[in-house]
């Protein structure tokens, strides 16, 4: 009998071993959209207990993973409207020697930050997770080519910001479009 199978009727442990390789990818993915480690901590508390209520949903489990990703994005966005936050990244200083590549991180990270949620949430789950378009359409209920089209236009987004020395878009950005 599958993991999934023994969880489905009720095995906690079972639940805890579909979980453990996702962990990590779960509070990363929380950590970009949330912009700190409690937020963070929440939303994948919170998607936990969302796929443990649910966890006779999923079909097969290959697709555990992206079924679980999902319910992250959409907690993740739920939380972030409920409570109109809007926080600074917050990262921990560089280590010596490292200021360089810690610095294009935090800039490319910002500038992920500024793009529309449609955009953002694409450019992260292939770039981030690397996903295929394929998973991310499945993941996200969209056709391929929206995916594909997003993903071009949040890179087009990305190019202007870094072509304009780091100048946040939004209010300029609509000017001159």
């Amino acid at each position: 009998m599958s993991l999934l199978a023994k969880a489905k009727k009720g095995n906690n442990q079972a639940f805890l071993k579909l979980l453990q390789d996702e962990k990590v990818k779960l509070y990363k993915m929380a950590y970009i959209y949330m912009r700190n480690e409690n937020d963070a901590l929440d939303v994948v508390q919170e998607t936990v207990a969302k796929a443990y209520a649910n966890i006779h949903t999923v079909k097969e489990e290959q697709y555990f993973a992206t079924w679980l990703m999902k319910i992250l994005i959409n907690t993740a966005l739920e939380m972030l409207r409920k409570n109109k936050k809007n926080l600074l990244m917050q990262e921990q200083l560089p280590e010596r020697g490292q200021e360089s590549s810690y610095d294009e991180k935090l800039d490319l990270l910002q500038a992920i930050e500024q793009l529309d949620e449609k955009y953002k949430t694409v450019i992260l789950l292939k770039y981030y997770r690397d996903l295929p378009t394929k998973n991310i359409a499945d993941l996200l209920e969209c056709p391929e080519g929206t995916v594909k089209t997003n993903v071009h236009r949040g890179i087009q987004q990305l190019k202007k910001y870094f072509n304009r020395g780091g100048e946040f878009y939004g209010e300029q950005y609509k000017k001159d479009n």
